[in-house]
C-alpha cells in the first residue's frame, strides 16, 4: 500500500518518490521541506507521506491512511496549519504546532504537523518553530510546503530534509483542465503556466482571461505588427508609446490588489469576530500587505504574459512553431512573424525581461512600463 499510495501521489515527481518512499523504508527525518513552484502537487504528496507515518505503527493501518488522506482530516495526530490570511499568524504556529508538539500521539506512534505556504510565516513565527525544529520529540515530524524557498529563514530551512518538487509537465496540467476552455486555449494555458496548476486555472478564468488579452494587446501594439502597422508607425511624428495597453495593465494590477486587500480584510475581520486576538491595526496592515502583494503578483504575470508573446514571435519567425506557448493565437503569429527578423521579438523579450528587474527593485511602475513601451517601439520602429 506504501509503494501505491505515494506512486499515486508523486506520479509526475520521481525525485520525490524516491526520496520519499527510501525515507519510510530506512526511518523518516523528524522535519522535511517540501519545495517547488504552486501546483506541483507539494500538499498531496505531503498528505500520502504523512497517512503512511501515521499507518505505520497503526492497529488498524489501512483506516489510519483513510482517514488521514481526507480534507479536513479527522485523525487527531496529523494537525495541517493553512495560513488563514495573507500570513500564518504568531499564535497560530504556537498554539497549533509548537505547543502541541510537546502532547504525546492520541492513537498512533507518532504526531504529523503540516505547515502549507510556510514562507508566509512572520519572521517571528519562525524563529518560534526554531527550537521545535532543533529538538523536537521523536514521535513528532514535521513537514514544512513552500512555493517560495527564498522567503524562508535559512536558520529554518537548515534544519530541515529538502525534497525538490518540479514543475508539472504541460500534459499533466492539461488533464487537470477539461472543460475550462477551447483544446487550444487550454494548451496555451497549460505552457503559459510554467507547471503551476491554480496559474493555469486563473489563466482560464475571468480575470485571467482579461489580463492575458490586456498583455498580449501589450505585445501586439509595439512590436510584430503587419508591414502597413509597422508603416504607420514609421510616418508618425512620434513612435507608439501605447498608452492604453501599459496602463490597461497597471488597472488590472491595481485592481487585483483592491480585491484581495477587500477579501483579506473580511476574512480577518471574521476571525477576530469568532475569538481570534487580532487588533484593527493588525487587520488593516495585514490586508494592505496581501493587497500589495497580490497587485506585485499580477503586473508581474501580465510583463511575463507580455513576454511570452515575443518570445513566440521570435520562435514562429524562425520556423519553430511546434514551441509556441500561445497555442490559441498560432495563426495570428503566422502573420504577424511573416518577413519578421527573430532578433528584433528576442531584443524585446529581454527588454521585457528587464522591466521585471527593475521593478523587483521598486522602482516606479508607472515610469517603468512608459519606459518599457517607448524601448519596445523603438527596437520595431
Amino acid at each position: 500500500m506504501t509503494a501505491e499510495l505515494l506512486s499515486e501521489a508523486t506520479e509526475h515527481q520521481r525525485r520525490a518518490r524516491v526520496a520519499l518512499s527510501a525515507a519510510l523504508a530506512s526511518g523518516p527525518s523528524h522535519a522535511y521541506l517540501f519545495r517547488g513552484p504552486r501546483g506541483a502537487g507539494k500538499a498531496g504528496v505531503a498528505r500520502a507521506f504523512a497517512a503512511e507515518l501515521l499507518a505505520a505503527a497503526a492497529a488498524d493501518p489501512d483506516d489510519a491512511r483513510r482517514r488521514a488522506m481526507l480534507d479536513p482530516s479527522p485523525h487527531p495526530d496529523l494537525v495541517w496549519l493553512r495560513p488563514p490570511g495573507a500570513q500564518h499568524m504568531v499564535e497560530e504556529v504556537r498554539e497549533k504546532v509548537i505547543r502541541a508538539a510537546s502532547y504525546r500521539p492520541f492513537e498512533a506512534e507518532k504526531r504529523v504537523f503540516v505547515i502549507e505556504a510556510a514562507e508566509a510565516m512572520r519572521d517571528e513565527g519562525q524563529n518560534a518553530l526554531l527550537k521545535t525544529l532543533e529538538e523536537p520529540p521523536g514521535f513528532v515530524h514535521l513537514i514544512l510546503l513552500t512555493a517560495e524557498p527564498a522567503q524562508l529563514l535559512e536558520t529554518v530551512a537548515s534544519r530541515c530534509q529538502p525534497i525538490d518538487f518540479a514543475p508539472l509537465p504541460p500534459e499533466a496540467v492539461e488533464a487537470q483542465l477539461a472543460d475550462l476552455g477551447s483544446p487550444d486555449e487550454i494548451a496555451a494555458a497549460a505552457r503559459l503556466s510554467a507547471g503551476d496548476v491554480s496559474r493555469a486555472r486563473f489563466l482560464l478564468s475571468g480575470s485571467g482571461r482579461t489580463l492575458r488579452s490586456t498583455a498580449l494587446e501589450l505585445g501586439r501594439v509595439v512590436g510584430g505588427d503587419s508591414p502597413d502597422t509597422q508603416r504607420e508607425s514609421a510616418s508618425a511624428e512620434s513612435p507608439p508609446t501605447t498608452p492604453t495597453a501599459w496602463r490597461q495593465l497597471l488597472d488590472a494590477a491595481e485592481t487585483a490588489g483592491e480585491e484581495t486587500e477587500a477579501a483579506t480584510r473580511k476574512a480577518l475581520e471574521d476571525e477576530a469576530e469568532a475569538g481570534m486576538k487580532r487588533s484593527a491595526k493588525d487587520i488593516t496592515d495585514e490586508a494592505k500587505r496581501a493587497g500589495r502583494r497580490r497587485r506585485t503578483e499580477v503586473l508581474d504575470l501580465g510583463l511575463e504574459l507580455a513576454g511570452s508573446w515575443y518570445r513566440d514571435l521570435a520562435a514562429a519567425a524562425s520556423g519553430a512553431e511546434e514551441v509556441v506557448f500561445n497555442q490559441d493565437r498560432l495563426e495570428e503569429l503566422r502573420g504577424r512573424a511573416a518577413s519578421l527578423d527573430p532578433s528584433r521579438p528576442r531584443r524585446a523579450l529581454e527588454l521585457v525581461q528587464d522591466t521585471r528587474r527593475r521593478l523587483d527593485l521598486n522602482v516606479s511602475e508607472e515610469l517603468a512600463l512608459e519606459a518599457l513601451a517607448f524601448r519596445l517601439a523603438a527596437v520595431f520602429a
